[in-house]
């Protein structure tokens, strides 16, 4: 008889386990139901897009807000902030940045922005590249690191287009065509490799050339700034005298063409009113000799201040006795 209690007893502890390890399985059922509540929904911040993956391999994209998911691990959720204009910079490097490819470590600055022109020149270069990420999924698995990726094309493009040019055009007068034709040469890398980025802007930021040589350069810099003042200041007195001559010379080929015209009409007036006149002598020789001798002397005697007049029989007697020598005198003094 004891040993059958003792075999319900073996029985009984089997079937029901002590309260400890009820409360061990319990805790598992929860911390499962938790894991599966916890792992069954996820939140896109509003600038960004989750890329959902299942079992690894691409479904999909989400917006922005509230989603469910497999949980467990089944589906995970890369979030990409597609929204944003991220940037990189080269040669320096901003405090506070919060993008981890914004820039590389101060020691590699001086090896980033040391460039090498056209005409052989060192430039000391810093630019800014400001992108977006516009296809999440090339993004994240048509290139590994992209944004690694982008950092050495945008060296190696800029190294391209400053090596095409000269150090006065790199320095001064070419930065925006250095800027255009960097933007265009990047987005074409951009879109051939496939990483899902959309080049808004290619800045350069300070252009110097190096520090050994900072001096001779802005004495340079200075020479050709004054010669171009002085360019300038020649091309504006071009500009007010040559016009000024230009109009003095119209003038004076105007009043030489229109005196010209003068004398011709007054020619072609004069051969006209000789033509008329002959044509009157052909008709009646005395009568127009006469004619003339009297308008002759109606133009000439107004203008004569002594007049003398004698009779055809006594001018040889009393001709010598007169005074003609003061007369003529009188006469020239009245003309002057």
């Amino acid at each position: 008889m004891g040993i059958s209690m003792a075999r319900d007893g073996m029985q009984f502890g089997s079937s029901n386990p002590p309260p400890p390890a009820r409360l061990i399985g319990l805790g598992f059922v929860v911390l499962a139901v938790v894991a599966v509540v916890l792992t069954s929904y996820y939140t896109v911040p509003a600038e960004s897009e989750g890329v959902v993956l299942r079992f690894g391999r691409f479904t999909g994209t989400v917006s922005s807000g509230l989603h469910f998911k497999i949980p467990l691990g089944v589906d995970q959720v890369q979030v990409v902030p597609v929204k944003r204009q991220l940037k990189q910079e080269f040669g320096f490097g901003s405090p506070g940045a919060t993008n981890p490819w914004q820039a590389t470590p101060r020691s590699e600055w001086n090896d980033e922005k040391s460039m090498v022109t056209g005409d052989l020149n060192a430039a000391l270069v810093e630019w800014v590249v400001q992108y977006r990420i516009e296809q999440p999924e090339n993004y994240l698995f048509k290139v590994r690191h992209a944004d690694a990726t982008l950092r050495d094309a945008s060296e190696s493009v800029m190294r391209e287009v400053v090596g095409d040019r000269i150090v006065d055009e790199v320095i001064t007068v070419g930065r925006q065509e250095i800027e255009v034709e960097a933007l265009r040469k990047l987005q074409d890398l951009a879109s051939e490799y496939e990483m899902g980025i959309k080049i808004d802007q290619v800045q350069l930021k300070n252009v110097n050339p190096p520090e050994r040589v900072q001096a001779s350069f802005n004495e340079v810099n200075q020479a050709q700034q004054e010669r171009e003042r002085a360019i300038n200041i020649a091309n504006g007195e071009y500009n007010k005298a040559v016009p000024r001559a230009r109009g003095e010379a119209d003038q004076r080929i105007s009043a030489a063409e229109g005196y010209a015209q003068k004398r011709v009409n007054e020619a072609e007036g004069d051969v006209a009113a000789f033509s008329a006149m002959l044509a009157e002598y052909i008709k009646a020789p005395e009568v127009t000799r006469r004619r003339l001798y009297l308008e002759t002397m109606a133009e000439v005697l107004p203008r004569v201040r002594s007049k003398v007049v004698l009779d055809q029989d006594a001018a040889g007697g009393l001709l010598p006795l007169l005074n003609l020598d003061g007369a003529q005198g009188l006469s020239a003094g009245g003309n002057r």
